[in-house]
């Protein structure tokens, strides 16, 4: 935990610009423990480049990112063992089995007792049935189910998420969001949802991030922003501020 602030997650003034076209423009947030925020945004606002900073495999421009405390992507090696991430565009070694992959990961984490967990998250996440099949023999949703045990098995403390119920059949999904959900209340877990699914950040999320052209246009709870945009839905909020119809949070705070 960040000692100066209590945040799990600290972005401050973060900046980073690709040979001259700036990706993230000076975006400042925290996250506080066991939280859960969505990040929204459209192709191109910044969401993926924002997490792929605080998971410190991309080196910021300018500003800084604190997770748990440490610094990244500078000392990253303090954390990553309590961090983990999901992405349904991530693929795993084709070739090896589900039990192989995720024993493989676990080693990378130095996860104890490896077959024991993986044997848990595999009852729990329901992939006993194809457990010795290859990863590339298995459809999308038993791929992000996957993909979900790889992101639990060092029990993570922060969970981050990117579009990870993309393509997904509606009661799949919905299976996907209460496996996490629930990891996050037993397990006091800080997750950041990147999505465009506004129906599952409206169910899932404390507070949300609207971020447009790698700015923050807006942040705060759901219920605020609905009454604030005089909206009924998060969809109608997100493309009003789309379309520009918003205003910057700092004029509408």
């Amino acid at each position: 935990m960040d000692a100066q602030n209590g945040s799990a997650i600290a972005v401050d003034a973060l900046v980073k610009r690709y040979k001259g076209a700036t990706a993230v423009d000076g975006i400042s947030f925290c996250l506080e423990p066991g939280s859960i925020t969505g990040l929204l945004g459209g192709n191109g606002a910044g969401k993926t480049t924002t997490i792929a900073m605080i998971m410190g495999l991309v080196t910021p421009t300018s500003g800084t990112v604190t997770v748990l405390g440490a610094q990244m992507p500078k000392d990253r090696y303090r954390v990553l063992h309590r961090m983990n991430f999901e992405s349904p565009y991530v693929d795993m070694p084709m070739r090896l089995t589900v039990r192989q992959n995720l024993s493989v990961f676990a080693q990378l984490y130095a996860v104890p007792a490896i077959d024991e967990r993986i044997a848990s998250l595999a009852a729990e996440l329901e992939l006993a049935e194809f457990l010795d099949r290859p990863t590339g023999k298995l459809s999308s949703g038993q791929k992000t189910r996957v993909s979900l045990a790889k992101a639990l098995l060092n029990r993570p403390e922060i969970l981050l998420l990117d579009e990870p119920t993309a393509s997904l059949d509606p009661d799949t999904a919905d299976w996907v969001r209460g496996r996490l959900d629930r990891y996050r209340i037993e397990h006091g877990a800080t997750v950041l949802l990147a999505s465009h699914n506004m129906t599952e950040v409206e169910r899932l999320c404390e507070r949300v991030i609207i971020m447009k052209k790698g700015r923050i246009e807006d942040d705060d709870a759901p219920e605020r922003l609905l009454a604030r945009y005089g909206r009924q839905t998060l969809e109608d909020v997100f493309l009003d501020v789309a379309r520009g119809r918003g205003q910057h949070r700092e004029a509408a705070q």
